[in-house]
């Protein structure tokens, strides 16, 4: 079923953001130098590393790490990288992620393949089981903010309470947030 949700939902979304899309992505590409898309290697459902697209939002020499790492993340933004980021509109070519079957619109956030902590902590729980998600539980708890343990502490909440209501709630929040432009520090 959720699959199936998952499926309609990507399809219906493409559909009627795709003029946007194509704005945002002339608009990268006008902008900065390099790619229009940056494939970031996440891990995915039972920690098999798939490639993630979004928005390029970042510069073409950034290092390959979390954002809060970087010691000063400013630096690295493209000239609309700040904006596709507090829109979440860097996120739209996720989509594609969700009809290939590597992500789910709800799940845990998908972690870089070199956060080893927050990977490890996932998989003693059994977190890593789930398909990642497009938004989650942890996402509309604190996004950029929360530490690790947080994080892992609100994901293992969702594998407990995973059903089709918590998703459309996490959904509706989602949207709350984004429109919001809440918790997203760069």
């Amino acid at each position: 079923m959720k699959r199936l949700l998952d499926l309609t939902l990507a399809l219906t979304t493409t559909a009627f953001l795709a003029f946007p899309i194509l704005i945002a992505a002339l608009a990268v590409r006008l902008t900065s130098q390099g790619a229009i898309l940056y494939w970031s290697e996440r891990v995915g459902r039972n920690n098999v590393i798939f490639q993630m697209p979004k928005f390029r939002s970042m510069l073409i020499d950034t290092p390959a790490v979390a954002t809060h790492l970087l010691e000063n993340p400013n630096q690295y933004l493209t000239p609309i990288g700040s904006f596709l980021r507090k829109s979440s509109i860097d996120e739209l070519p996720q989509l594609w992620s969700i009809l290939k079957g590597d992500m789910s619109f709800v799940g845990p956030r998908p972690a870089l393949f070199n956060q080893y902590d927050l990977i490890s902590l996932r998989t003693q729980q059994g977190v890593h089981e789930l398909v990642p998600g497009l938004t989650g539980w942890a996402q509309i708890n604190g996004r950029d903010e929360l530490p690790i343990l947080q994080k892992v502490e609100l994901d293992v909440e969702y594998l407990k309470r995973c059903s089709l209501l918590f998703d459309l709630k996490i959904m509706w929040m989602t949207v709350l947030k984004v429109l919001a432009r809440d918790g997203v520090s760069h």
